[in-house]
């Protein structure tokens, strides 16, 4: 069964950067991409960014140029956040994305405040 488990998130101040890791374990055979996904109260639950096995990557409007999505490893992937703004402030989760299935983490959360 594939679990993820994040890690890194927490407190930041505006400007700051917090630095997000998500590890897979199970089996991994067709993977086909992984993802942050972040929601704050009230809202839902939407894309931040993705990268497939390949490397495509892709961001939402409001992170880019703030936010980078790595795959340290075969299954591990990083979330870079930069010039972090309080409406940042979110929990967030890691998705694995494979040919028939998608599998969660539990989130983390990154709050950004003064």
């Amino acid at each position: 069964q594939v679990q993820l488990v994040e890690s890194g998130g927490g407190s930041a101040q505006p400007g700051g950067s917090l630095r997000l890791s998500c590890s897979v374990s199970g089996s991994i055979f067709s993977l086909r991409a992984m993802g942050w996904y972040r929601q704050a109260p009230g809202k839902k639950r939407g894309l931040v960014a993705s990268i497939t096995i390949g490397g495509m990557t892709n961001y939402a409007d409001s992170v880019k140029g703030r936010y980078t999505i790595a795959r340290e490893k075969t299954r591990q992937v990083s979330l870079q956040l930069n010039n972090l703004k309080p409406e940042d402030s979110a929990v967030y989760y890691c998705k694995a994305k494979f040919n028939a299935r998608e599998s969660w983490g539990q989130g983390t959360q990154v709050t950004v405040s003064s």
